[in-house]
């Protein structure tokens, strides 16, 4: 049985950073890409970022240099950091294997 757990959101300012980890078992994680998705109240989930089995990266215009995925295959383990949050980043964010999805970690930027 595959399973992604994310953790690490929180409530952080305005030009806060946050590091969200997902971490798979019951898969060959270092097989296959990961990616990070959110969705915000009203709105639809949108893909943050993805990363696959080589390392290649792929990111949302919206978090481009600001936000940055990788993975460690030894621990089975993909992060996103997160800097110069701003309010539009509030958001579940859930991470995602094949047709797997984690349970989400909210995300809130406020002042």
């Amino acid at each position: 049985q595959v399973q992604l757990v994310e953790s690490g959101g929180g409530l952080v300012q305005p030009g806060g950073s946050l590091r969200l980890s997902c971490v798979a078992s019951g898969i060959a994680f270092g097989w296959y890409s990961m990616s990070w998705y959110r969705q915000a109240p009203g709105k639809q989930r949108e893909l943050v970022a993805s990363i696959s089995a080589s390392g290649s990266t792929n990111y949302a215009d919206s978090v481009k240099g600001r936000f940055t995925i990788s993975r460690d295959n030894a621990e089975n383990t993909g992060y996103l950091q997160m800097n110069s949050l701003k309010p539009e980043d509030t958001a579940a964010y859930s991470c995602n294997m094949l047709v797997h999805w984690g349970q989400g970690t909210q995300v809130t930027v406020s002042s």
